[in-house]
């Protein structure tokens, strides 16, 4: 059986001082190797808590891995090419570019909301 990423303790600490409602906790985890180590999780319950904890560091594998400079020229590329990919007759027309720059802006409006319910304490 292969080893896995565990929660092995949780606690309660205290009340959040900046969010009325959201309780501190402390998850201990013990990793692949069986180092164990302590992580602090915000939430209204415990639950709430570990999947907040779980989302961030899902979030924090995806910038370490795909954050880099090439994938986001490429993702640029995209993000101004694709009407021409999927509308041919749009060439001459101004929608091109309001499709081009919404899109760019709809994912750093995505990106800016995800980020601050990520990274809510």
């Amino acid at each position: 059986m292969s080893k896995r990423r565990k929660a092995i303790d949780c606690k309660l600490i205290r009340p959040s001082n900046s969010n009325k409602g959201y309780f501190k906790y402390e998850v201990t985890i013990e990793e692949k190797d069986g180092t164990i180590h302590k992580e602090p999780a915000y939430g209204t319950d415990m639950q709430n808590a570990l999947s907040r904890l779980i989302r961030k560091e899902i979030t924090d594998k995806f910038e370490r891995k795909f954050l880099h400079a090439g994938y986001l020229f490429f993702a640029w590329m995209f993000l101004m090419g694709w009407p021409i990919l999927l509308i041919p007759e749009i060439e001459q027309s101004p929608w091109y570019i309001v499709y081009a720059f919404g899109s760019i802006f709809l994912t750093f409006i995505g990106a800016t909301l995800w980020y601050n319910h990520v990274n809510k304490k």
